[in-house]
This record gives structure tokens, sequence and C-alpha cells, in this order.
């Protein structure tokens, strides 16, 4: 599998590893991007996994609560400037308000559903004429129950929800916020998938014996290293963001109410943000 140097700066970016040491993982994997990563983080040459998801281009996450179904959708521009823009934002909550009422199966089916006179699809193109950039639907949740639904906003760039059972609505709402700040990847651990723990103690093993430490200690290392990843990663295990002495955890806050599921949305996770020269674009208006 070959790459190229547009590969080598991506994993760059991602990863804040050096250059050759990109060029070197790469060449090493075969050009399999996600091999390449592990090889510097076994390495100890790649920055936290957590920078995977950094913000990287425009829009806005709209929240839609109604009854029992709360929705987050992402809807993206090219700027953060028409992000802001009102007919943009009233779009996006209008969006979002028809995939809580009409439960489409996918973006596709959500573009050719109607919304008002015309479909989404001819409603964003109406808006893209107007006003003059890319605009696009993402992604969407939704999330239906019979038990809580908690949900949270900050500002317009983070969407949380959280499907609870039991709890009153200050525990939605701690719940909720937690999700926002803490960006965890899984509920529990044990909800971790095999494959993503066996990765995680591959790694870590790797980097122990990397820094010599005695055969002895790897385990031990390896396993003190784990309930870390689990404390980070697991919204169960995470220390409580209001808890002004670090001693309690999510889990112990529940006091007999259970966290079905949790959605979090941040945007731009995983774009490359647009990229601009204006001299370029000057020159070229020029000619």
């Amino acid at each position: 599998m070959s790459f190229s140097a547009n590969d080598i700066k991506e994993l760059r970016e991602q990863t804040g590893a050096g250059m050759m040491e990109c060029k070197r993982a790469l060449t090493e994997s075969g050009g399999d991007f996600q091999k390449a990563v592990d090889l510097l983080r076994k390495k100890g040459l790649a920055a936290a996994a957590k920078k995977a998801g950094r913000i990287t281009s425009e829009g806005i996450v709209a929240l839609n609560v109604s009854g029992s179904a709360g929705v987050l959708l992402e809807v993206n521009s090219e700027t953060d400037f028409v992000a802001k823009n009102e007919e943009f934002q009233k779009y996006a909550l209008e969006v979002a308000g028809l995939v809580a009422e009409r439960n489409p199966a996918d973006i596709e089916s959500l573009l050719s559903m109607q919304l008002g006179n015309i479909t989404v699809e001819a409603r964003r193109q109406e808006l893209i004429q107007k006003i003059g950039e890319n605009i696009s639907l993402r992604r969407f949740v939704r999330f239906e129950t019979n038990g809580r639904i908690a949900s949270y906003l900050h500002g317009t760039r983070i969407g949380v929800l959280v499907e609870l059972e039991g709890g009153d609505e200050q525990l939605g709402k701690d719940t909720a916020m937690q999700v926002a700040a803490s960006n965890p990847l899984y509920l529990s651990r044990e909800t971790v998938p095999s494959e993503d723990l066996d990765r995680e103690r591959a790694i870590f093993e790797a980097q122990v014996k990397e820094s010599g430490k005695p055969a002895a200690v790897v385990g031990k290392i390896v396993e003190g290293k784990l309930e870390k990843f689990f404390g980070e990663a697991c919204l169960m295990e995470q220390v409580f963001i209001k808890d002004p002495d670090g001693k309690l955890k999510v889990k112990d806050i529940l006091k007999g109410a259970s966290i079905r599921r949790f959605a979090r949305f941040q945007v731009g996770e995983g774009l490359e943000k647009r990229k601009e020269n204006f001299a370029e674009e000057v020159a070229s208006q020029l000619k």
C-alpha cells in the first residue's frame, strides 16, 4: 500500500510527531494510516489520541428534544461567519425538528423529506445560492425512550444527548455536562469492545518495553495504564467534574439510576479545516 506527501502531513497533524517519524511509520505500516498511528504511539512519538477529534471545520450542532425523542444534527458551512447566520441556524433547527418527528433512516432519506413546501435538499440548495457558501448536512443521531432524555449544548459547537432510566432533571443535566466536558468514548469498562481493549493493551506493552523496564514489572505497569485508560475513556469511570475533591466517579452519583447510552457531537470532528490563501484568491479574482 503506497502513501503520499498528504498522508505524511495528515499523520503529522493528527499525532504531533515529526515528519521523518511519520514517513517511517507509514513505510513500516505499508501505508496503513491507523497502523502508523499505533506505531507512533507505541514509540511514544504520538500525542494523545484525543487530538484525532480536534475541531477542523465550521458549522453548528442543532438540538431538538420533543417528548420522548431527542436529536443532535451537525450542519457544516465553510466559515464561522456563515455558521452565525440566522437563516443557516434556522434551517438547522428546522431540520433537527424534522428528524425528531419523522425519524429518517439516514442523511439521504432526510434530504428527500418535505420541509414546508420544498424538500430539505431543495432548501439547502436555496441557502447555498443565497449565502454563497457550500452547506452540508453531515450526521444526526436520534434517541427515543420511555425513560429520560437529558441534553446539553455548549454554544452551538458541542451537543450532547444522554438517555437515562430513573434519576431527576439535575442528574440528567450533570451527566450531559460531564459528557460535553470529558468526551468519553465508551459508557463503561464492560462496553469497551474487545478489539479496542486488545489494541490499547498492545500499545501499552510496547511503550513499557520501549522504556526499558524490567520484564517482571511490565504486567503491573500495563494494568495501571489500562486503569488510567478506563478512567479517561469510560463515562462511568470518569471523575465527576463537579466534585471539588476529585474522589467521586460518575457511577457514584447515579444512586439507583442508570445511563443507557449517550451521544456527543463536536463540530468538525475528523474533518480537515478549509485552508485559505487570500493572496492567491485576490490574484485569481484580478485575472
